[in-house]
Order: C-alpha cells, then sequence, then structure tokens
C-alpha cells in the first residue's frame, strides 16, 4: 500500500497517494463512494512505472476530514488546488462514481489540461439512471425529510456492502474481501461523515444538470479515451455505455464481467489496459481542439 501523504488545502487536509516520477505524465485517479483511493491500492505501483500518480482522498472520505458544505463543485475546487500544489498542469483523468462528478468539473473548466480519460462505471448521461433512481429523483424535485429518508437508505452497513457486492454472480462477490465494506462503514460513522454524504446525494442533481455541458466538452474536445466497465453495475445502467460510445466514437471500450467495484476483481486487466492506453496517447501528438 502506498503511503499517504497529508497536505493543507484551501483549510483542510487532504490524504493522498503519491508514487511515481514526477517528470513523467500525471494521471489522476477519483476514487467513487463510499471508498477512498484504497480503491486503487492494486494498480497505483503498475501504473507509476511511467506515470506520476495521484490518488487523493476526497474529503469526506478516507483519511480526508469532511468540509462543511459538501458539493461535488468544493470537492473540484480542492482537488484542482492540490494539482496546482503540486505542479501538474495536464493530467490523464480516471472517472469513477461519484469521481466522475468531480473530474467532470476540472475537465469542463480547463479542458486543454485533460490528455486522456478513463471512464470506469462512471455516468454521465441520462441513460445510465435507470429506475433504481426513483427515489433519488423523488428527492431531488422535493428535498423533504420523508424524500430524504428513502433516498439516503443506502447509508447504512447493508446498503456499504451492497455498493460492492449487490446484483453480482456469486463467484464475483466471493472475490472481494468483507473488509472493503467494514472498512468503509466505519470510516462513514466518524463525525460529520454521515452528513457530508447526504449532502452529496443532494447535491449530485447538479451534477445531472451539467449533463448537457459535458456533452459539448466531450464533443468539442474529443479526449483520448478509454472504458473499463463492470457489465454487473447495480448503479448505472449497461446503456450508459453506448452513450458514452456515441459522443466518444474512438474510445477503446472494454466490457469485463465484473462488479461496480471493478477494480476489486480486475485490478491487473485494468492496469494491464490503462498502462497501454496512456503510452499509445503520450507517443503520438496532442491534436487541437
Amino acid at each position: 500500500m502506498n503511503p499517504i501523504t497529508l497536505l493543507r488545502v484551501q483549510g483542510t487536509d487532504v490524504a493522498v497517494r503519491l508514487s511515481g516520477d514526477r517528470g513523467r505524465p500525471a494521471l489522476l485517479l477519483i476514487h467513487g463512494f463510499p471508498s477512498s483511493s484504497e480503491s486503487f491500492r492494486h494498480v497505483i505501483a503498475p501504473l507509476a512505472r511511467d506515470c506520476f500518480v495521484i490518488a487523493p482522498d476526497l474529503p469526506g472520505f478516507g483519511r480526508s476530514p469532511p468540509i462543511e458544505p459538501a458539493s461535488f463543485s468544493r470537492l473540484a475546487d480542492i482537488v484542482d488546488e492540490l494539482l496546482a500544489r503540486l505542479g501538474v498542469a495536464s493530467f490523464h483523468l480516471y472517472l469513477h462514481d461519484h469521481g466522475a462528478a468531480v473530474g467532470l468539473h476540472l475537465a469542463t473548466r480547463a479542458p486543454d489540461r485533460i490528455r486522456g480519460l478513463i471512464v470506469q462505471n462512471a455516468n454521465a448521461h441520462e441513460s445510465g439512471l435507470g429506475p433504481q433512481w426513483s427515489a433519488t429523483r423523488a428527492y431531488w424535485r422535493d428535498p423533504s425529510p420523508e424524500r430524504e429518508a428513502e433516498a439516503t437508505a443506502h447509508l447504512s452497513f447493508k446498503g456499504t456492502r451492497d455498493q460492492y457486492v449487490a446484483g453480482i454472480p456469486d463467484d464475483l462477490a466471493a472475490r472481494i474481501d468483507p473488509q472493503r465494506w467494514e472498512r468503509d462503514w466505519r470510516t462513514m460513522n466518524l463525525p460529520g461523515r454521515l452528513a457530508t454524504q447526504r449532502q452529496l446525494v443532494l447535491d449530485y442533481r447538479h451534477h445531472v444538470a451539467r449533463f448537457a455541458d459535458i456533452a459539448d466538452w466531450l464533443a468539442r474536445w474529443q479526449p483520448p479515451a478509454l472504458m473499463l466497465w463492470g457489465r454487473h453495475d447495480a448503479f448505472f445502467d449497461l446503456q450508459e455505455t453506448l452513450s458514452w460510445m456515441k459522443d466518444l466514437p474512438r474510445m477503446a471500450a472494454h466490457i469485463l464481467d465484473g462488479p461496480h467495484f471493478l477494480l476489486e476483481t480486475h485490478a491487473a486487466e485494468c492496469a494491464a489496459l490503462m498502462g497501454a492506453f496512456i503510452a499509445r496517447v503520450e507517443t503520438r501528438p496532442r491534436p487541437s481542439p
């Protein structure tokens, strides 16, 4: 496991795992809910052979304390300043789950900074939001206490476990260490953490409202892109993969027999695909928009 570095950013401590030569192309790994940079524990070392890997714990996750109020835009502000502190001007961007709502803020704010895009079970289209989102959508329309209780029912031990194993074949579930969701649940029960998660459930509506802006960015900039998708995702519909491929017709897409947390079951395959993708991107000139 790569050691944690604590950096003071915008008045809060941000825990970040750094690995590799800072002179090499940077790779920003942004985790999803309810995890942390530990999601990348099996891929950081192989990727760091050719990249400067940056894997932060977003505020309110892992070893980074929560901020108040929490929003995806504010999380992006903090990651942006973290990159500036590290002297990173451009980077490959890995998106997963909640990390998409953070990372796509960075991408649309300064598109020329994105060297390549890696999409791993990350949603940016209506097609990904199936009927399992009905309670959350109702909460966005009517943020009442009753609606909030329905939309945040997953903020429980069972809901945390489900992020890893809901709807997946038994043989895949057996490959995932229960300590993953047990640790996440312990972390979520630290002071202020569940409040952060409730705020982000509501704020995700602003990510959804930005889908048209994100589509415009993709259409104009057409970043080199790689998709790694666990087909047994219980949270984002498989149709989302087609939407990404329509937006990015040159995207290399790999639909794997894995879960939402694909790196828990297919880390070696994903690391190899990511490394090869970054090597291809870095050996060709970057086109103008």
